[in-house]
């Protein structure tokens, strides 16, 4: 049993928050977009480093809003007590 845990061994709920801001989703998507594509681009390619980072950028910002309101709607089922959904793996 872990500090976490109480004596039936179970987690108590996490406390509601807000969503975290749009721009932060919009650097973390333009991150793994870059991780994603420097490899294939930058180092096989030889695209210079400036257009592989617009790229990357661009790309964060075309996946933010999915990202934002994929956060949205698992912060509102976890406000309201429901099991999370079932990923494609199980």
């Amino acid at each position: 049993m872990s500090d976490a845990e109480d004596a039936e061994g179970v987690r108590p709920p996490l406390p509601p928050r807000p969503p975290r801001p749009f721009i932060l989703h919009w650097a973390v998507d333009a991150a793994v977009a870059f991780l994603a594509t420097a490899f294939l681009l930058w180092f096989v390619f030889g695209v210079p480093i400036g257009i592989v980072v617009t790229i990357s950028a661009l790309l964060g910002l075309a996946a933010a809003p999915f990202t934002s309101r994929a956060e949205a709607e698992g912060l509102a089922r976890r406000e309201r007590g429901s099991p999370p959904d079932e990923g494609p793996l199980g």
